[in-house]
């Protein structure tokens, strides 16, 4: 099930109101369920766990939103130190809260836990499957807390508890949405980027590139929005096709299947 419309940024003179907004990001949010098969209430109550993320969302795009700002780059040992100095509970407790935040738009939005450029340097940067496992810690961390200022369970802790439980699941809806519904799609990468560029150049491109990158490019959308046996082999035909013609591309299905089965 899809839904057509889509978020289109305007003027500051016409920017939304946050009522606009969150009937926007909560429309797409359901629809977002949906889509990537976790439908609300399915397994357990969590209309709030939706109530939550729509109001992140419009956190983001709404930048008179005094919440809104809240991206912490912070190492584990960054946190633990803010964390030590910070005054008491609360503060600790937005503190994870704001941390694991980052982390779930970063990571499920964009697709760029660590904030960096694309291309940017990597060696030294941890796998996605780490950033997921802090953000369910942070998430459990910050609902201890939240029980711990409240002296009781509370709507916040229990909020915090479902979004650290089914952090996996919450990261492939806000991937579904920012495909679908925002329009952010993830790019194949720098180098590809650089040889389609030298593709639509005919003084530049040997003789069969250019239709070769068409087929690849028409298989890899085909197989981003379906994927299937019979289209990964398709697509890597494809693949093999470009590189037989220009040795310096190169194309790994198997980071494509990692994507799309988040």
């Amino acid at each position: 099930m899809s839904v057509s419309t889509v978020y289109t940024p305007v003027p500051r003179s016409r920017l939304a109101t946050p009522e606009q907004s969150r009937y926007f990001m909560m429309n797409a949010l359901l629809y977002s369920r949906m889509e990537a098969g976790y439908p609300t209430n399915h397994e357990f109550f969590d209309e709030d766990v939706n109530v939550y993320l729509a109001e992140l969302l419009v956190s983001r795009i709404q930048p008179d939103r005094a919440d809104g700002g809240g991206s912490l780059a912070l190492r584990d040992t960054e946190l633990f130190e803010a964390s030590s100095a910070a005054p008491g509970d609360r503060a600790r407790y937005e503190l994870y809260r704001r941390s694991a935040d980052t982390l779930l738009v970063s990571l499920g939005v964009f697709r760029n836990a660590r904030g960096t450029r694309p291309g940017a340097p990597s060696r030294l940067a941890p796998a996605d499957g780490l950033y997921i496992g802090r953000g369910k810690t942070y998430y459990a961390i910050a609902s201890s807390l939240a029980t711990a200022v409240a002296r009781r369970s509370n709507a916040s802790s229990a909020v915090l508890g479902k979004l650290s439980r089914g952090f996996e699941r919450y990261l492939s809806v806000l991937s579904r949405l920012a495909g679908e519904h925002l329009g952010i799609v993830r790019g194949i990468s720098d180098g590809t980027i650089y040889h389609l560029e030298r593709a639509a150049d005919p003084a530049r491109t040997p003789a069969g590139l250019a239709e070769a990158y068409d087929r690849f490019l028409d298989l890899y959308s085909a197989y981003r929005a379906r994927p299937t046996a019979r289209g990964r082999r398709d697509l890597e035909e494809a693949a093999l096709t470009v590189r037989g013609i220009d040795p310096s591309f190169a194309f790994d299905v198997r980071s494509l299947d990692r994507i799309t089965s988040l």
